[in-house]
């Protein structure tokens, strides 16, 4: 190297070619480029060509490659993440579910009762093509429905004042919306404009598995029986896996069918809105109860979309529903009401109560799978999955192939019409023909054949309002006031006994007993009348209110059938004049009640009384006496 102040060479270091070593003088130092002594030949050769070198090069575009590839990946997930949360929030905003209630057109029965402008309250059994509960537990068949964009749907009334839209419930929404299935009834939209609260959803004509169950005139062969159980197994099997996870309310009253004899399942979601009657009575209350599981019954609060447990549970029940034909929780030898079924239930005491299983009535295998349903340990019941598969095995030798089956459907369905058809034909003929033998007795042959064409008739003879009004327009408003009157009691487990001038007489607990319910049912109805006569409009003054007064008394009558020609059920006795006296020292547009009948409505602890005093009664002399002010109402 050369000295920088002298510039003569130096000797620095001496490298051994043979031993390829580099010795450094003493008093010598080199500042080598890198740090490090040089080598021989470079990394990649003097001309490149060491492989080692290109596959070093090559990994490093590959590392290079790798790197970008996955900030694209993530770029990429990024934006579809951040694209897929606008959309949603987008939809959350728009609100497509969302129905207008004027958009909906009501079918004839709905009309009706809306046009006596009255509150009516009924006792719906769980679904939208639920059944009025009366009082001695059978079922009046009453099918909410109404047209959208043309096409009937059935309407689920919501028992809430108003729908507040959390985050919570427009997500739900929006899932009911997203979730299709062949074997789930299609949710169509939700209506929240108060006081038309409701869900509109698709409608199945051929009504629930309940009623067809408990229509002794089908006859279900068991290929047609599993056929309604495997539909109801592949709806729920959709249902578990879907963002709804369960159904919390499952039933043959919620399983309906359609057209094409395809069963539905109906009910489901929307846990946050839903909200159980809170006007319905025990037996009721209690017989909605009997598909719930009875870890479910113990607990405080319950869950507001169920569990699938408890959904395997509700299906054993509907099992045993469709093997027995029995009704629901059906026991061989005991006769428990539903209040002391899931009272038992809910102890869980050994023996644990189940239905009965009859082997003569079902297959053993499907006597099993019932059990295995209804265990009382939730971990011990199969999933919808696995009972799918046993269903498979077991059906094998009931069915040969999908044609044959839907033919013997359509087959055993026409000839169960065509039975139902005459059926009903002659009966119709039959009572066409009592009515009109009725109606000739009751009325001369000339009016009645006016009233069969629908023609106006003008009945000459009451004269309370003659002074102010015409005979025709007295019996014009006698005929708009009973119609409205006649349609709100029929919603009520009453019965009209007559009718004399504008007296309007009604009883409850007869001739059919009701217990105690009759003060509760005699009450909603008159709340229900009163509210209607303040909307009532009269024709011919329309500018004038009717003044309706009310009297309630409860006791023991004698009744019976008086008269041949003209036969007519009377009751007789001091309740009845009671009664009188109560609405004649009543009050208008209020309703007069009895220390009996008050004491019959304490028990309910759902109306609202006010003490009036002493009121001195014909005949009776003192009595205390109380004003009927309303039903309390559970506030959303």
């Amino acid at each position: 190297m050369t000295d920088m102040n002298s510039g003569n060479f130096q000797i620095v270091a001496v490298y051994n070619g043979s031993q390829k070593q580099m010795k450094i003088l003493p008093g010598m130092a080199i500042q080598w480029p890198g740090g490090d002594i040089p080598l021989d030949v470079p990394y990649c050769g003097f001309k490149n060509d060491n492989p080692d070198c290109h596959e070093r090069t090559i990994g490093m575009h590959q590392m290079i490659s790798i790197v970008l590839f996955l900030v694209l990946v993530i770029i990429f997930t990024v934006t579809v993440f951040v694209y897929r949360k606008l959309k949603l929030e987008k939809e959350l905003v728009a609100q497509l579910w969302r129905i207008a209630w004027e958009d909906i057109q009501m079918s004839n029965l709905e009309k009706a009762l809306k046009s006596t402008g009255s509150k009516l309250t009924l006792s719906l059994r769980g679904s939208n093509y639920g059944s009025l509960l009366t009082a001695e537990g059978n079922f009046q068949m009453f099918a909410k429905t109404g047209y959208f964009k043309g096409n009937i749907v059935a309407i689920k009334y919501i028992n809430r004042k108003r729908i507040e839209l959390t985050r919570k419930v427009l997500f739900e929404l929006k899932h009911m919306r997203d979730v299709q299935n062949e074997h789930l009834t299609r949710f169509i939209g939700a209506c929240i404009d108060p006081p038309n609260i409701c869900i509109v959803t698709e409608y199945c004509p051929r009504g629930s598995l309940q009623d067809i169950l408990e229509n002794e005139s089908i006859t279900l062969d068991w290929m047609f029986k599993y056929s309604l159980v495997s539909d109801i197994v592949k709806g729920m099997v959709f249902l578990h896996n879907s963002v709804i996870v369960s159904h919390g309310n499952l039933k043959s009253s919620n399983c309906v069918v359609d057209n094409r004899f395809v069963l539905k399942i109906t009910d489901y979601g929307l846990s946050s809105i839903r909200k159980e009657s809170d006007t319905e009575d025990a037996h009721s209350y209690y017989a909605r109860k009997l598909w719930t599981a009875p870890e479910l019954l113990r607990l405080e609060c319950f869950p507001p979309g169920g569990t699938q447990k408890g959904d395997i549970y509700s299906f054993g029940i509907i099992l045993q529903e469709v093997a027995l034909r029995r009704g629901v929780f059906y026991l061989e030898g005991d006769s428990l009401s539903p209040k002391e079924i899931v009272d038992r239930l809910a102890l869980g005491e050994w023996p644990y109560l189940r239905p009965s299983v009859n082997p003569q009535a079902h297959s053993e295998e499907l006597g099993q799978l019932m059990q295995r349903c209804w265990a009382e340990e939730p971990s011990d019941r199969p999933e919808f999955n696995h009972i799918s598969v046993l269903l498979r095995k077991q059906n094998r030798e009931h069915r040969s192939n999908i044609l044959d089956n839907l033919l013997s459907r359509m087959e055993q369905y026409a000839n169960n019409l065509e039975e139902l058809v005459e059926e009903r034909t002659q009966a119709y003929l039959e009572e066409k023909r009592k009515a009109e033998a009725l109606l000739y007795q009751i009325l001369p042959h000339s009016v009645a054949d006016q009233l069969k064409k629908g023609e106006t008739v003008d009945i000459v003879g009451f004269t309370a309002l003659s002074a102010e009004s015409t005979p025709l327009q007295i019996v014009t408003l006698l005929n708009d006031l009973y119609t409205c009157f006649d349609a709100i009691i029929d919603n009520f487990d009453v019965y009209k006994v007559e009718t004399i001038g504008d007296a309007y007489m009604v009883v409850s607990g007869l001739p059919v007993r009701n217990g105690k319910l009759h003060g509760h049912e005699i009450a909603r109805m008159s709340l229900a009348l009163l509210e209607a006569v303040k909307t009532f409009k009269i024709r011919h003054r329309p500018d004038e209110q009717l003044k309706l007064r009310i009297g309630l008394h409860s006791g023991p009558v004698c009744a019976g059938v008086v008269g041949l020609k003209m036969p007519r059920y009377c009751l007789f006795g001091d309740t009845v004049n009671t009664s009188s006296r109560m609405e004649s020292n009543g009050e208008p547009l209020k309703i007069h009640v009895s220390s009996a009948t008050r004491d019959v409505l304490q028990e309910f602890n759902c109306f609202q009384l006010e003490l009036r005093g002493e009121v001195e009664m014909k005949g009776k002399g003192k009595m205390t006496t109380y004003w009927l002010l309303g039903e309390m109402k559970d506030s959303d």
